[in-house]
């Protein structure tokens, strides 16, 4: 599966750096580094799912046939580090890969004493991951990814857009990733279980992680950005909201809120004002069923602020100059006598998700056809015809690993035309540019082929070692190496 994944992937992969920054939309490196370790280590939460991005499966069976040494430390490593919770589990993945570096480097981006303490018990990890990513091309099987990468951001980015202007507007605060010194990033993932979102903040930094659904999650991503704008607030007028804090009495019993909403007032408020707004940002004839549901659910500051915001929107003043007014306006007795007439909701919230087709294969570029059918005519003997088709390759593309697979195309027809300096000469081209993998493979066995027809044996035998190392080779390419190698140390 993987080769028919992976080849139509690099058919669409555009002419840019894999490690190309996007934004406050992106997808990372690092993550995809992470998850398809641990994939392969065994994680499998989810893998049954039919929403899984088939991506998942192609990557994990890829790596088992490249079989990374480092794979049986990581699975070791894993195993002892494993929580039981599966939420907690990935967010404990999915936290670790937000703190590291990109590709190779893998370091921590926080000091130790900054972590959290999840994420510094995976330290030991680091150098796991280096070798990993070496071992098993995790560089070859990420750049092919892009365009399923690409698909699925397409599917946040408008929506994220809307999102973002409409809170931005709301609270009359500046649109850009940076406030107030933070940022607020957002990125997707493929290799993890599907329909999860995970949201986290560090040192001020807000994250959202969004694993492949039907549909993008776009009220998470609006909730998300109301928190990283409306946090900071919170903690600002701390001691006026702390000032409120009898109210928390009143959410202990419910059933279903977390702990960390009745021990933290300040983030049951802010939630409290979030569930507000959006509310506010809906269409009218659902607003008060959303107040409702809040309330349910135990953000009981929900109606308070549903009430008030009215007359925020007819002022002039941003949120951030207006919410110590919000703050003041919390009467005790006319909310306790609201909450004491409060039922809390009986079910426990459940996210639901759409059912998600299997979404379809990038196109395949025009490059991409041509090189196909240039292998076909190659497969038929009609090198004459073949030489014409991996040529016509050459100007439809400026990306080198392309024109790569187009020179060593015509190498091999050189060499099948007994043509061995022009043969080498283009084996030599095909390096140059930086081929896939398996094509690079076998371009060191050619040239050590030719090496030894030309009597260089040691030479020869060097190309042979090289094609060896080649992380990503395929089995015959490896076995072709080793065999001719062994040839070479024949002292017959």
């Amino acid at each position: 599966m993987i080769r028919v994944l992976i080849a139509v992937a690099a058919a669409a992969l555009p002419a840019l750096s894999w490690q190309q920054e996007r934004g406050q939309l992106d997808y990372s490196s690092a993550m995809f580094t992470v998850m398809a370790a641990v994939n392969a280590a065994g994680y499998d939460t989810g893998l049954e799912s039919p929403a899984n991005h088939p991506l998942r499966k192609a990557v994990r069976e890829e790596i088992a046939r490249r079989n990374p040494p480092s794979l049986p430390e990581i699975r070791a490593f894993l195993r002892q580090h494993r929580q039981e919770d599966a939420a907690w589990e990935l967010r404990q993945y999915m936290s670790f890969a937000v703190l590291i570096e990109d590709a190779p480097k893998f370091d921590f981006r926080l000091r130790n004493n900054q972590l959290p303490p999840d994420v510094a018990a995976l330290e030991g990890l680091i150098p796991l991951l280096r070798k990993f990513y070496q071992e098993a091309g995790i560089e070859d099987l990420h750049k092919r990814s892009i365009p399923y990468y690409d698909q699925f951001l397409a599917k946040y980015q408008m929506p994220t857009i809307k999102a973002v202007q409409e809170v931005s507007a709301y609270l009359r605060a500046p649109t850009s990733g940076g406030f107030l010194g933070r940022r607020f990033q957002i990125y997707v993932d493929l290799l993890g279980p599907p329909n999860q979102i995970l949201r986290m903040s560090f040192l001020g930094d807000y994250f959202l992680i969004a694993t492949h659904s039907a549909e993008p999650h776009i009220d998470d991503v609006r909730e998300t950005y109301l928190h990283f704008l409306l946090e900071p607030l919170a903690t600002k007028h701390g001691e006026k909201i702390e000032e409120k804090r009898g109210i928390s009495d009143y959410v202990q019993a419910a059933p279903f809120l977390a702990d960390h909403y009745k021990q933290d007032f300040l983030l049951l408020t802010t939630t409290s004002l979030i569930r507000a707004i959006q509310a506010r940002l809906a269409p009218a004839a659902g607003r008060q069923r959303m107040v409702d549901e809040a309330m349910g659910q135990a953000f009981v500051l929900t109606a308070h602020f549903h009430d008030q915001l009215p007359a925020y929107e007819k002022q002039e003043t941003s949120m951030q100059q207006y919410f110590p007014d919000l703050i003041q306006s919390i009467d005790l007795r006319k909310e306790g006598r609201r909450l004491d007439a409060l039922e809390f909701s009986k079910t426990r919230p459940v996210r639901k998700a759409k059912p998600v087709a299997a979404p379809p294969p990038p196109a395949p570029k025009p490059w991409e056809k041509q090189l196909e059918a240039a292998e076909d005519v190659y497969a038929a003997r009609k090198f004459d015809d073949a030489r014409k088709a991996f040529a016509a390759v050459l100007p439809m593309t400026d990306d080198k690993s392309v024109h790569a697979r187009a020179y060593f195309g015509l190498a091999r027809i050189a060499a099948l035309n007994k043509d061995p300096e022009l043969s080498e000469k283009l084996f030599q081209k095909t390096l140059e540019l930086g081929p896939p993998a398996q094509e690079k493979a076998w371009t060191l066995v050619y040239l050590g082929r030719l090496s030894w027809a030309a009597g260089d044996k040691e030479i020869a035998a060097a190309r042979y070692k090289e094609a060896l190392a080649v992380q990503g080779a395929s089995p015959k390419a490896r076995d072709a190496a080793g065999k001719a190698l062994r040839e070479t140390q024949d002292p017959k």
